[in-house]
């Protein structure tokens, strides 16, 4: 963090990934469409496994990360209440060759999967699903699909936009990783979430929080707004796809955990403990939550 004391701007370096769901969230924000209460923004735009990587060395002031990856975290960072992806139906999907077959659980044992990382959630949920699955080739989540396809791997865990697209492609789903933890907790999966670090102010992860809630809402009133940003880092994107994309995992959990969101994540903790993932949970995982008046 930099302070300018001719402007008394406040600059924050901020990390985010160029998916349709994030640079929909991130918009307002960083192009000062809502008031940022003396907050400037060093964008720093990474797939999430880099940033996941980001996270775990501390690089950034405020950044996205997958919530597998905050497990290891939470050391240098808390959880704003605001930006994070959570809900049902949004969870990520294993998936085979048109002319595979898969059997039993039995079969991840022989199997060759590709992840999009060691410290997603996907990969999270497919190692508390799938533990006898050992062989896992870790790669950028756009080029599972193809690998899959060309026999690269037998199988494949698909994250993003690409819940959409693999049908037209010919993989067929073997199971869905969220559907799996919504049987098994009746929660919402929590995907991932927007992480500040514990060593600034109060006063400045309120505002960070505040100020990605208002740019979130101003996202849901003016969609139109951010269209061409949007557009911008996802090119290769049928518009289709990225209105279903940024439908899918932007909602109210977005806007605001909530109490319901707070506990599905003190849920995947507590997973992760069972299962000797980690050893404790902090107490302190969040920042303070802030109540708003509109």
């Amino acid at each position: 963090m930099q302070f300018d004391d001719k402007s008394q701007t406040t600059m924050i370096s901020l990390g985010f990934s160029p998916c349709p769901n994030d640079t929909f969230m991130f918009d307002a924000m960083v192009h000062h469409k809502v008031d940022t209460e003396g907050l400037a923004f060093d964008v720093v735009m990474e797939d999430v496994e880099t940033l996941n990587q980001m996270a775990l060395n501390g690089t950034l002031d405020v950044s996205k990360t997958s919530f597998a990856a905050f497990l290891y975290a939470t050391g240098n960072y808390q959880l704003l209440n605001a930006g994070s992806a959570l809900g049902k139906g949004v969870g990520p999907l294993l998936v085979c060759g048109p002319q595979s077959t898969y059997y039993s659980k039995t079969d991840a044992a022989k199997w060759h999967f590709a992840i999009p990382g060691k410290y997603t959630t996907a990969n999270f949920l497919f190692s508390l699903f799938f533990p006898e699955a050992e062989n896992k080739k870790e790669m950028v989540f756009s080029k599972i699909e193809n690998a899959v396809l060309s026999g690269e791997v037998d199988a494949g865990v698909i994250i993003h936009e690409n819940r959409f697209t693999y049908e037209s492609k010919g993989l067929k789903k073997i199971c869905d990783l969220g559907e799996l933890w919504e049987r098994e907790t009746g929660q919402p999966i929590p995907l991932g979430g927007i992480a500040v670090k514990r060593s600034h102010s109060e006063e400045i992860k309120q505002k960070v929080d505040r100020v990605l809630r208002r740019s979130i809402e101003f996202a849901f009133a003016n969609p139109k707004s951010g269209e061409e940003y949007v557009k911008m880092h996802a090119q290769e994107m049928d518009g289709d796809v990225r209105r279903k994309h940024i439908e899918t995992y932007v909602n109210n959990f977005s806007i605001d955990l909530g109490e319901n969101g707070r506990e599905a994540i003190h849920i995947l903790f507590q997973k992760a403990r069972e299962v000797g993932m980690i050893q404790t949970i902090p107490s302190d995982i969040f920042v303070k939550h802030e109540i708003i008046i509109a």
